[in-house]
């Protein structure tokens, strides 16, 4: 057994722990504490070419051509519960977007595929202060995401299972920068990877690269 496999779903239940114990031993409330943010941008996703390739030689086709749409567009929504001033820990939802393939094969035939990225994250997150108002960030977590792929094939090609989906954590990370209108409201440029796993088995990355409002709750 990989002895790393069991890390990000270590590392979710860590940051879990530490958000729970932190905000108890601070005494920390969502009305004093928390702020919420949304982000859009773009989605793009590595393509295994070559495995798509791989499986259709072992079926007897041959590939006369592939085309690839690795780009989409992708949000987040989140909560972040600061646990020290340059700290915090974030949970959200997020939507990758989808990709897909489409291939012609020799005989004739065709073969199409897709995939839908989305789930939830949770993620430690430092803030270094450049200036009173602007910022740099880094972020460290883990992404529990569905992937939910579609298959459809024509002439030589034969689709078995056209609509398989997975569940899985593995880790994510990312950096930015943040800029501040008010203290209530700020700014936010970033870039972030995403360790994902389609149903059926093959790895890879997919990029978001979002820009988005901030809003902190603040006191009288």
């Amino acid at each position: 057994m990989n002895p790393y496999a069991r890390l990000p779903t270590t590392l979710f239940w860590a940051l879990a722990l530490l958000a729970s114990s932190e905000l108890s031993a601070q005494g920390l409330t969502p009305n004093t504490s928390m702020y919420m943010g949304l982000g859009t941008g773009d989605s793009k996703a590595r393509i295994d070419g070559g495995r798509i390739q791989n499986g259709l030689r072992n079926e007897g086709l041959s590939t006369n051509g592939l085309t690839e749409d690795k780009d989409d567009i992708g949000y987040k929504v989140y909560l972040g519960f600061p646990i020290h001033p340059n700290w915090a820990v974030e949970t959200g939802y997020f939507d990758l977007g989808r990709f897909g393939f489409s291939a012609d094969t020799t005989p004739l035939g065709s073969q199409t595929g897709s995939a839908r990225i989305r789930g939830l994250n949770l993620d430690l997150v430092g803030t270094l202060p450049v200036t009173d108002r602007w910022s740099v960030m880094g972020r460290v977590g883990a992404a529990y995401a569905q992937t939910q792929d579609h298959f459809s094939g024509t002439g030589a090609v034969l689709v078995t299972d056209p609509s398989p989906s997975r569940r899985e954590i593995n880790y994510k990370f990312g950096f930015g920068t943040q800029y501040a209108f008010t203290p209530a409201l700020s700014i936010r440029l970033e870039a972030e990877r995403y360790r994902v796993n389609d149903a059926v088995g093959s790895h890879g990355d997919v990029d978001l690269y979002t820009l988005g409002l901030v809003y902190r709750s603040v006191g009288p």
